[in-house]
């Protein structure tokens, strides 16, 4: 199991555009949370000028498909979106432990 960074870019009015999308991109990152894929989301803030998303699994596929299927990507919130493997080596969950003299 591994870590995989979602990166939304997102529109200038995000926050204002949101509202009336908002319960049904909440309910798809909570499925997809309660399904073990989705394991932090959240805007970036001061400014509000992207997302980030974390997802664990064996590859980028659930992060992948989390945007093609997302209500904002799929209503023009999110200009773009990437998703990154992200190597964690320190912390609890971490996917690649690595100890000091490791």
């Amino acid at each position: 199991m591994g870590h995989y960074l979602l990166f939304y870019d997102i529109v200038e009015d995000y926050v204002a555009r949101r509202a009336p999308l908002r319960d049904r991109h909440l309910a798809h990152a909570w499925a997809a949370a309660e399904r073990g894929e989705l394991v932090l989301a959240g805007a970036l803030a001061d400014p509000v000028d992207g997302t980030v998303l974390l997802f664990r699994g064996d590859s980028p596929a659930a992060a992948e498909r989390f945007a093609r299927e997302d209500p904002y990507v799929l209503n023009g919130l999110v200009t773009d979106w990437r998703v990154r493997r992200w190597t964690t080596v320190v912390g609890e969950g971490c996917a690649t432990p690595v100890r000091p003299g490791g």
